[in-house]
């Protein structure tokens, strides 16, 4: 069978601004010291080529400035049978488009916020606010992005895990080396054994890798039934060989699509290199679609 063309996929990490807009995603990212970083794009850029209408794309001088929010996505949605897309949205995505997308297509977009662990109260406040009015269903953590850095298993993200679990939500956290210049002690794939101890409950989903610890992620996901592996920031083709074994074997229900579109990878080259991935026929509906339904209790 292979790469199946009829089933409706769930994007689980998209970005609802591109261009010269989409440098507002990292006005609160401030660790870096190097001097490289400042020129580039987005604070990883010298991990990826051709990124997406960005001044180093092949094309640039062809390009005009993209539209934002729901206008940028939705005819790529259509393009690659993307059925319902999920998106950053909160305090920090204001110009984002991404309540508007959500408001007008409830259909296609949902939101996932990335609190501030920093301030631990006011990210409770709004997560719980956020939640009740419907604009999210998950969170997300980038721990060494933060400045000061927050570890995976610091007091403060688990009062944020606390609350996932309060209101049956999922985290979607960074771990692994990060691309941007910064200390990565923070995204320790070690650290989530203790969390995951700690809370049985949370539905914890790994994203951008879990490099160089992606077999320690594998065993890691055998041990602990709600933790789960997304392959956010990856092209397909550099997906890594011990979580495609695992996927094939133990691991089909564990091992979520997610893209990295518009911020490192345009989609197209992403389902253009999806086919070659060599997942067993049993797994890529659950890759693609199942388990991000089941994760996000969406009814779809």
């Amino acid at each position: 069978m292979g790469f199946p063309k009829d089933v409706r996929v769930i994007e689980t990490m998209i970005g609802t601004r591109a261009g010269e807009t989409a440098k507002l995603n990292y006005e609160n990212l401030t660790g870096m010291k190097d001097k490289e970083t400042e020129g580039f794009n987005f604070p990883a850029q010298y991990m990826f080529k051709d990124v997406p209408w960005s001044d180093q794309a092949r094309n640039f001088e062809e390009q005009a400035e993209p539209p934002q929010g729901a206008d940028l996505l939705l005819p790529y949605m259509e393009k690659h049978n993307i059925e319902v897309s999920m998106i950053g949205v909160g305090p920090g995505q204001e110009r984002s488009g991404a309540r508007e997308a959500i408001d007008q297509h409830p259909d296609r977009f949902i939101g996932c916020h990335e609190p501030d662990p920093n301030d631990v109260m006011g990210s409770i406040r709004d997560i719980k606010r956020l939640h009740s009015e419907g604009y999210i269903r998950a969170i997300s953590a980038f721990p060494a992005g933060r400045n000061p850095q927050v570890p995976i298993d610091d007091p403060k993200m688990y009062a944020l895990y606390a609350t996932c679990v309060e209101l049956d939500i999922p985290i979607f956290c960074c771990a692994g080396i990060p691309g941007p210049r910064v200390p990565f002690e923070a995204q320790h794939v070690k650290l989530i054994d203790s969390v995951m101890y700690d809370f049985p409950d949370l539905r914890f989903v790994t994203r951008h890798g879990c490099e160089p610890w992606e077999e320690l992620a594998v065993k890691l996901m055998l041990k602990w039934p709600n933790l789960y592996y997304s392959t956010s920031a990856f092209a397909p083709k550099y997906y890594p060989e011990a979580i495609i074994n695992y996927a094939n074997t133990r691991g089909a229900e564990k091992i979520l699509y997610a893209g990295y579109f518009p911020m490192g990878l345009h989609i197209d080259t992403i389902f253009d290199q999806l086919p070659s991935v060599p997942f067993r026929d049993h797994v890529w509906s659950k890759f693609l679609r199942e388990n991000a339904a089941r994760v996000l209790k969406l009814e779809v």
